[in-house]
């Protein structure tokens, strides 16, 4: 069962927070996990959630829960 997570003050599902990186909508997510990770502009903790934007790309994605701070491992 997939837990969720507080971010920015508000309760989201993984394939919630999938879509808060991506700016659209994903097709599917995997857990919300703790990323081993301090959010580059504000200190605060980074939540890690790999998911699906489309059928043939998988996504690694990282999105502070504090501010509006997120990166992909797009490159």
């Amino acid at each position: 069962m997939a837990e969720n997570r507080v971010v920015q003050g508000r309760m989201v599902t993984p394939t919630k927070l999938g879509e808060m990186i991506e700016g659209g909508e994903v097709m599917d997510a995997d857990a919300i996990e703790t990323a081993d990770r301090e959010c580059p502009e504000c200190g605060e903790d980074v939540l890690e959630v790999g998911y699906m934007p489309e059928i043939t790309e998988y996504v690694t994605g990282w999105k502070c829960q504090e501010c509006d701070w997120k990166e992909t491992d797009r490159g």
